[in-house]
Protein backbone atom coordinates (compact mmCIF):
# COMPACT_ATOMS: atom_id res chain seq x y z
CA UNK A 1 0.00 0.00 0.00
CA UNK A 2 1.13 3.57 -0.50
CA UNK A 3 2.17 5.79 2.39
CA UNK A 4 -0.73 7.08 4.45
CA UNK A 5 -0.80 10.66 3.22
CA UNK A 6 -1.27 12.24 -0.17
CA UNK A 7 -1.33 15.65 -1.79
CA UNK A 8 -4.68 17.22 -2.63
CA UNK A 9 -6.10 20.60 -3.50
CA UNK A 10 -8.46 21.90 -0.81
CA UNK A 11 -10.65 24.91 -0.19
CA UNK A 12 -10.58 26.25 3.35
CA UNK A 13 -12.69 29.29 2.40
CA UNK A 14 -14.64 30.48 -0.62
CA UNK A 15 -13.27 32.92 -3.13
CA UNK A 16 -11.28 33.19 -6.36
CA UNK A 17 -8.63 30.79 -7.66
CA UNK A 18 -6.24 31.97 -4.93
CA UNK A 19 -8.19 29.99 -2.28
CA UNK A 20 -7.10 26.64 -3.81
CA UNK A 21 -4.44 25.21 -1.46
CA UNK A 22 -2.06 22.30 -2.08
CA UNK A 23 -2.33 20.31 1.16
CA UNK A 24 -1.11 17.05 2.64
CA UNK A 25 -4.06 14.95 3.79
CA UNK A 26 -4.78 11.32 4.72
CA UNK A 27 -5.40 8.85 1.91
CA UNK A 28 -9.11 7.92 2.02
CA UNK A 29 -10.26 4.39 2.85
CA UNK A 30 -12.70 2.86 0.35
CA UNK A 31 -16.06 2.08 2.00
CA UNK A 32 -18.63 -0.52 0.94
CA UNK A 33 -19.20 -0.46 -2.81
CA UNK A 34 -16.06 1.61 -3.38
CA UNK A 35 -12.57 1.26 -4.79
CA UNK A 36 -9.45 3.30 -4.06
CA UNK A 37 -8.19 4.94 -7.26
CA UNK A 38 -4.70 6.33 -7.81
CA UNK A 39 -5.61 9.43 -9.79
CA UNK A 40 -3.59 10.11 -12.95
CA UNK A 41 -5.67 13.03 -14.23
CA UNK A 42 -8.65 15.07 -13.04
CA UNK A 43 -10.99 16.98 -15.33
CA UNK A 44 -12.05 20.54 -14.50
CA UNK A 45 -15.73 21.50 -14.76
CA UNK A 46 -17.91 24.50 -13.94
CA UNK A 47 -19.23 22.94 -10.68
CA UNK A 48 -15.63 23.06 -9.38
CA UNK A 49 -15.59 26.84 -9.54
CA UNK A 50 -19.21 27.08 -8.30
CA UNK A 51 -18.05 25.15 -5.23
CA UNK A 52 -14.96 27.34 -4.91
CA UNK A 53 -16.95 30.56 -4.90
CA UNK A 54 -19.65 29.21 -2.56
CA UNK A 55 -22.43 28.45 -5.10
CA UNK A 56 -23.35 32.12 -5.33
CA UNK A 57 -24.83 31.50 -8.80
CA UNK A 58 -27.42 28.97 -7.56
CA UNK A 59 -30.70 29.71 -5.79
CA UNK A 60 -30.11 29.05 -2.11
CA UNK A 61 -32.64 26.21 -1.88
CA UNK A 62 -30.87 24.24 -4.65
CA UNK A 63 -27.36 24.59 -3.22
CA UNK A 64 -25.87 21.25 -2.16
CA UNK A 65 -24.67 20.96 1.41
CA UNK A 66 -20.96 20.59 2.10
CA UNK A 67 -18.50 21.59 4.80
CA UNK A 68 -15.02 23.10 4.58
CA UNK A 69 -12.26 22.20 4.06
CA UNK A 70 -13.27 20.33 0.91
CA UNK A 71 -11.39 18.75 -2.00
CA UNK A 72 -13.05 19.87 -5.27
CA UNK A 73 -13.42 17.85 -8.45
CA UNK A 74 -15.71 15.18 -9.87
CA UNK A 75 -13.88 13.80 -12.95
CA UNK A 76 -10.95 11.42 -12.87
CA UNK A 77 -8.99 8.83 -14.75
CA UNK A 78 -6.64 6.52 -12.89
CA UNK A 79 -5.79 3.03 -11.71
CA UNK A 80 -7.56 0.90 -9.08
CA UNK A 81 -5.30 0.40 -6.02
CA UNK A 82 -7.68 -1.36 -3.62
CA UNK A 83 -11.18 -2.84 -3.83
CA UNK A 84 -13.82 -3.15 -1.09
CA UNK A 85 -14.84 -6.73 -0.34
CA UNK A 86 -18.34 -6.29 -1.79
CA UNK A 87 -17.23 -4.93 -5.18
CA UNK A 88 -17.39 -7.23 -8.21
CA UNK A 89 -16.19 -6.41 -11.70
CA UNK A 90 -13.21 -4.21 -10.81
CA UNK A 91 -9.77 -5.42 -9.77
CA UNK A 92 -6.51 -3.88 -8.57
CA UNK A 93 -4.63 -2.59 -11.62
CA UNK A 94 -7.72 -1.78 -13.70
CA UNK A 95 -7.59 1.58 -15.48
CA UNK A 96 -10.86 3.44 -14.85
CA UNK A 97 -12.51 6.80 -15.41
CA UNK A 98 -15.62 8.36 -13.95
CA UNK A 99 -17.81 11.19 -12.70
CA UNK A 100 -17.95 10.74 -8.93
CA UNK A 101 -21.05 11.20 -6.78
CA UNK A 102 -22.55 13.96 -8.87
CA UNK A 103 -24.79 15.97 -8.26
CA UNK A 104 -23.38 16.06 -4.74
CA UNK A 105 -20.10 17.91 -4.31
CA UNK A 106 -17.96 15.27 -2.61
CA UNK A 107 -16.21 13.78 -5.64
CA UNK A 108 -12.84 14.95 -4.27
CA UNK A 109 -10.86 14.20 -7.43
CA UNK A 110 -8.27 17.02 -7.17
CA UNK A 111 -6.09 14.55 -5.27
CA UNK A 112 -3.54 11.79 -5.67
CA UNK A 113 -6.02 9.16 -4.42
CA UNK A 114 -9.79 9.02 -4.20
CA UNK A 115 -12.35 6.56 -2.83
CA UNK A 116 -14.79 6.10 -5.71
CA UNK A 117 -18.18 4.35 -5.89
CA UNK A 118 -17.60 1.43 -8.26
CA UNK A 119 -20.96 2.13 -9.95
CA UNK A 120 -19.71 5.60 -11.02
CA UNK A 121 -16.71 4.13 -12.86
CA UNK A 122 -16.14 2.52 -16.24
CA UNK A 123 -13.02 0.90 -17.63
CA UNK A 124 -10.86 3.54 -19.30
CA UNK A 125 -10.86 3.08 -23.08
CA UNK A 126 -7.43 1.61 -23.88
CA UNK A 127 -7.24 3.76 -27.02
CA UNK A 128 -7.03 7.06 -25.11
CA UNK A 129 -4.72 8.32 -22.38
CA UNK A 130 -5.63 9.35 -18.82
CA UNK A 131 -5.71 13.07 -19.70
CA UNK A 132 -8.32 12.60 -22.45
CA UNK A 133 -10.28 10.10 -20.34
CA UNK A 134 -10.38 12.55 -17.41
CA UNK A 135 -11.87 15.20 -19.68
CA UNK A 136 -14.77 12.98 -20.72
CA UNK A 137 -17.03 12.08 -17.77
CA UNK A 138 -19.05 15.14 -16.77
CA UNK A 139 -19.09 16.81 -20.19
CA UNK A 140 -19.72 13.53 -22.00
CA UNK A 141 -22.47 12.36 -19.64
CA UNK A 142 -24.12 15.78 -19.79
CA UNK A 143 -24.23 15.57 -23.59
CA UNK A 144 -25.39 11.92 -23.40
CA UNK A 145 -28.18 12.51 -20.85
CA UNK A 146 -29.46 15.61 -22.67
CA UNK A 147 -29.28 14.17 -26.21
CA UNK A 148 -29.19 10.37 -26.18
CA UNK A 149 -30.64 8.76 -23.05
CA UNK A 150 -31.55 10.26 -19.69
CA UNK A 151 -30.77 7.07 -17.76
CA UNK A 152 -32.38 8.09 -14.44
CA UNK A 153 -35.71 9.16 -12.92
CA UNK A 154 -34.53 12.05 -10.79
CA UNK A 155 -36.34 15.33 -11.47
CA UNK A 156 -34.23 18.38 -12.19
CA UNK A 157 -34.11 20.80 -9.27
CA UNK A 158 -34.84 23.56 -11.78
CA UNK A 159 -38.04 22.23 -13.43
CA UNK A 160 -40.88 19.83 -12.70
CA UNK A 161 -41.20 18.27 -16.17
CA UNK A 162 -39.18 15.17 -16.94
CA UNK A 163 -36.48 15.74 -19.55
CA UNK A 164 -37.03 13.84 -22.79
CA UNK A 165 -34.24 13.58 -25.36
CA UNK A 166 -35.38 14.20 -28.95
CA UNK A 167 -34.78 11.34 -31.41
CA UNK A 168 -31.90 12.46 -33.64
CA UNK A 169 -31.52 11.33 -37.26
CA UNK A 170 -30.71 12.65 -40.70
CA UNK A 171 -33.94 14.71 -40.71
CA UNK A 172 -33.00 16.59 -37.53
CA UNK A 173 -31.27 19.97 -37.38
CA UNK A 174 -29.61 20.85 -34.07
CA UNK A 175 -28.20 24.23 -33.08
CA UNK A 176 -25.49 23.99 -30.39
CA UNK A 177 -24.63 27.21 -28.57
CA UNK A 178 -21.24 27.12 -26.87
CA UNK A 179 -20.18 24.38 -29.27
CA UNK A 180 -16.43 24.59 -28.59
CA UNK A 181 -16.64 23.98 -24.82
CA UNK A 182 -16.57 20.68 -22.97
CA UNK A 183 -20.25 19.76 -23.31
CA UNK A 184 -20.67 21.49 -26.67
CA UNK A 185 -17.90 19.76 -28.59
CA UNK A 186 -18.97 16.32 -27.36
CA UNK A 187 -22.68 17.02 -28.03
CA UNK A 188 -21.77 18.09 -31.57
CA UNK A 189 -20.05 14.76 -32.18
CA UNK A 190 -22.88 12.70 -30.64
CA UNK A 191 -25.47 14.53 -32.78
CA UNK A 192 -23.35 14.02 -35.92
CA UNK A 193 -23.01 10.35 -35.00
CA UNK A 194 -26.82 10.08 -35.23
CA UNK A 195 -26.74 11.76 -38.65
CA UNK A 196 -28.15 15.14 -37.57
CA UNK A 197 -27.28 18.45 -39.25
CA UNK A 198 -25.47 20.63 -36.72
CA UNK A 199 -25.22 24.42 -36.59
CA UNK A 200 -22.36 25.32 -34.24
CA UNK A 201 -22.32 28.69 -32.46
CA UNK A 202 -19.02 29.84 -30.93
CA UNK A 203 -16.45 32.61 -31.30
CA UNK A 204 -14.55 32.80 -34.60
CA UNK A 205 -11.32 31.36 -33.17
CA UNK A 206 -13.04 27.95 -32.92
CA UNK A 207 -14.39 27.69 -36.47
CA UNK A 208 -11.82 25.30 -37.97
CA UNK A 209 -11.91 23.13 -34.81
CA UNK A 210 -15.71 22.79 -35.00
CA UNK A 211 -15.76 22.16 -38.75
CA UNK A 212 -13.19 19.37 -38.22
CA UNK A 213 -15.57 17.82 -35.67
CA UNK A 214 -18.29 17.83 -38.34
CA UNK A 215 -20.27 21.07 -37.90
CA UNK A 216 -22.37 21.66 -41.03
CA UNK A 217 -22.71 25.39 -40.39
CA UNK A 218 -20.75 27.75 -38.14
CA UNK A 219 -21.91 31.07 -36.67
CA UNK A 220 -19.44 33.43 -35.00
CA UNK A 221 -21.61 35.00 -32.31
CA UNK A 222 -19.15 37.89 -31.92
CA UNK A 223 -20.05 39.01 -35.47
CA UNK A 224 -23.65 37.89 -36.03
CA UNK A 225 -26.63 37.07 -33.84
CA UNK A 226 -27.61 33.43 -34.38
CA UNK A 227 -31.21 34.07 -33.33
CA UNK A 228 -31.56 36.52 -36.24
CA UNK A 229 -30.02 34.15 -38.81
CA UNK A 230 -31.50 30.77 -38.00
CA UNK A 231 -35.09 29.50 -38.29
CA UNK A 232 -36.81 26.14 -38.30
CA UNK A 233 -34.41 24.02 -36.25
CA UNK A 234 -35.67 20.96 -34.40
CA UNK A 235 -33.50 21.31 -31.33
CA UNK A 236 -31.37 23.93 -29.60
CA UNK A 237 -28.84 22.58 -27.12
CA UNK A 238 -27.68 25.68 -25.26
CA UNK A 239 -24.48 24.67 -23.51
CA UNK A 240 -24.13 28.23 -22.21
CA UNK A 241 -27.67 28.62 -20.87
CA UNK A 242 -28.51 31.19 -18.24
CA UNK A 243 -30.77 34.25 -18.47
CA UNK A 244 -30.15 34.94 -22.18
CA UNK A 245 -31.08 31.44 -23.29
CA UNK A 246 -34.66 32.30 -24.29
CA UNK A 247 -33.44 34.36 -27.28
CA UNK A 248 -32.87 31.03 -29.08
CA UNK A 249 -36.56 30.05 -28.86
CA UNK A 250 -37.36 31.87 -32.11
CA UNK A 251 -34.86 29.70 -34.01
CA UNK A 252 -37.06 26.63 -33.36
CA UNK A 253 -39.81 25.30 -35.57
CA UNK A 254 -43.19 24.56 -34.00
CA UNK A 255 -42.86 21.32 -32.07
CA UNK A 256 -39.15 21.97 -31.55
CA UNK A 257 -37.30 21.73 -28.23
CA UNK A 258 -34.73 23.75 -26.38
CA UNK A 259 -32.39 22.19 -23.84
CA UNK A 260 -30.59 24.76 -21.64
CA UNK A 261 -27.67 23.00 -19.94
CA UNK A 262 -27.44 25.68 -17.27
CA UNK A 263 -30.97 26.61 -16.18
CA UNK A 264 -32.38 29.61 -17.97
CA UNK A 265 -35.31 31.96 -17.42
CA UNK A 266 -38.24 31.14 -19.68
CA UNK A 267 -41.78 32.44 -19.96
CA UNK A 268 -44.37 29.64 -20.15
CA UNK A 269 -46.75 31.81 -22.18
CA UNK A 270 -44.06 32.57 -24.74
CA UNK A 271 -43.08 28.90 -25.16
CA UNK A 272 -46.76 27.88 -25.46
CA UNK A 273 -47.38 30.55 -28.09
CA UNK A 274 -44.36 29.39 -30.11
CA UNK A 275 -45.45 25.76 -29.77
CA UNK A 276 -42.08 24.64 -28.41
CA UNK A 277 -40.90 22.85 -25.29
CA UNK A 278 -38.04 23.71 -22.96
CA UNK A 279 -36.65 20.93 -20.79
CA UNK A 280 -33.45 20.27 -18.93
CA UNK A 281 -31.89 17.75 -16.64
CA UNK A 282 -29.05 17.70 -14.16
CA UNK A 283 -26.23 15.36 -15.09
CA UNK A 284 -25.81 12.38 -12.77
CA UNK A 285 -23.01 9.88 -12.32
CA UNK A 286 -23.59 6.75 -14.41
CA UNK A 287 -20.90 4.14 -14.98
CA UNK A 288 -22.96 2.15 -17.51
CA UNK A 289 -23.54 5.16 -19.78
CA UNK A 290 -19.88 6.10 -19.43
CA UNK A 291 -18.93 2.62 -20.66
CA UNK A 292 -21.09 3.23 -23.78
CA UNK A 293 -19.42 6.58 -24.35
CA UNK A 294 -16.07 4.88 -23.70
CA UNK A 295 -16.58 2.52 -26.62
CA UNK A 296 -17.09 5.54 -28.93
CA UNK A 297 -13.97 7.19 -27.50
CA UNK A 298 -12.00 3.98 -27.96
CA UNK A 299 -13.12 3.69 -31.59
CA UNK A 300 -12.20 7.33 -32.20
CA UNK A 301 -15.71 8.18 -33.40
CA UNK A 302 -15.92 10.69 -30.54
CA UNK A 303 -12.85 12.48 -29.28
CA UNK A 304 -12.17 14.70 -26.29
CA UNK A 305 -10.31 17.88 -27.20
CA UNK A 306 -7.88 19.16 -24.58
CA UNK A 307 -7.66 22.94 -24.16
CA UNK A 308 -4.76 22.80 -21.70
CA UNK A 309 -3.25 20.75 -18.89
CA UNK A 310 -1.85 21.84 -15.52
CA UNK A 311 -0.11 19.93 -12.75
CA UNK A 312 -2.27 19.25 -9.66
CA UNK A 313 -0.18 21.74 -7.66
CA UNK A 314 -1.08 24.40 -10.26
CA UNK A 315 -4.88 24.07 -9.87
CA UNK A 316 -5.04 27.81 -9.24
CA UNK A 317 -3.58 28.52 -12.70
CA UNK A 318 -6.05 26.01 -14.20
CA UNK A 319 -8.97 27.88 -12.62
CA UNK A 320 -7.53 31.19 -13.85
CA UNK A 321 -7.45 29.69 -17.38
CA UNK A 322 -11.10 28.65 -16.98
CA UNK A 323 -12.08 32.15 -15.85
CA UNK A 324 -10.63 33.67 -19.03
CA UNK A 325 -13.18 31.70 -21.08
CA UNK A 326 -13.15 30.78 -24.79
CA UNK A 327 -12.10 27.26 -23.81
CA UNK A 328 -11.65 24.76 -26.66
CA UNK A 329 -12.51 21.36 -25.20
CA UNK A 330 -11.41 20.53 -21.66
CA UNK A 331 -8.94 21.74 -19.04
CA UNK A 332 -7.33 18.81 -17.17
CA UNK A 333 -5.10 18.49 -14.10
CA UNK A 334 -2.29 15.94 -14.42
CA UNK A 335 -1.67 14.12 -11.17
CA UNK A 336 0.80 11.32 -11.83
Amino acid sequence: MPTHTMRAIRLHEHGGPEVLRYDEVPIPEPGPGEVLVRVHAAGINPPDWYLRDGMSNLPEETRPKFSLPVIPGTDLSGVVEAVAADVDGLAVGDEVFGLLRFPSFDGSTYAEYVAAPASDLALKPPGIDHVHAAGAPMAGLTAWQFLIELGHDHPSPFQAAKHRPVPLDTDTTVLINGAAGGVGHLALQLAKGKGAQVIAVASGAHESFLRELGADQFIDYTKRRPEELVRGVDLVLDAVGGPDSRRFLRTLKRGGSQFPVFFGEFDDEETAKLGVTVTATQVRSNGAQLAELGSLLDAGTVRVAIDSTFALADARAAHERAARGHIQGKIVLTVA
